[in-house]
């Protein structure tokens, strides 16, 4: 018998380099050749807590934590195709895409497509939160 997963044609993804999933969600899931992460907020898997600073720092911790779990699952920021970034202030967006850019739209690489939106509260409050989208195999 199959499991539901496999049965579902999905597959989790969890790596200890990333904070855990605290709830009834994955880490990531693969789907074939395209993988969907949760939103990640700057916890330092290390040690559980927020990592110390404002938005740069936040933001730069949320970013490793998605190049964990991309890296567990084979794949790099390159191969990411569609971000979603929320932040808590907007006014927070001019230091959030700098670092962004330095991960996510590295010279000569094509950015993916992203929405940003300002929300009323996250996950412990956090400054901020990005969920990707990232496909194995770029089309020819």
């Amino acid at each position: 018998m199959q499991t539901p997963a496999k049965t579902q044609g999905k597959t989790a993804i969890s790596t200890t380099a990333a904070p855990a999933a605290i709830g009834p969600y994955s880490q990531a899931v693969r789907v074939g050749d395209t993988l969907f992460t949760s939103g990640q907020i700057p916890i330092d898997p290390r040690t559980g807590n927020f990592v110390a600073g404002g938005i740069t720092e936040q933001t730069t911790q949320v970013l490793e934590n998605i190049k964990a779990i991309l890296a567990q699952a084979g794949l790099d920021m390159i191969h990411v195709v569609k971000t979603t970034v929320f932040l808590k202030d907007m006014k927070d967006f001019a230091a959030m895409n700098d670092v962004y850019a330095k991960y996510l739209a590295p010279e000569g690489a094509v950015p993916p497509a992203r929405s940003t939106v300002q929300v009323a509260a996250l996950p412990r409050d956090a400054m901020i939160e990005i969920e990707v989208i990232a496909k194995e195999a770029a089309e020819g």
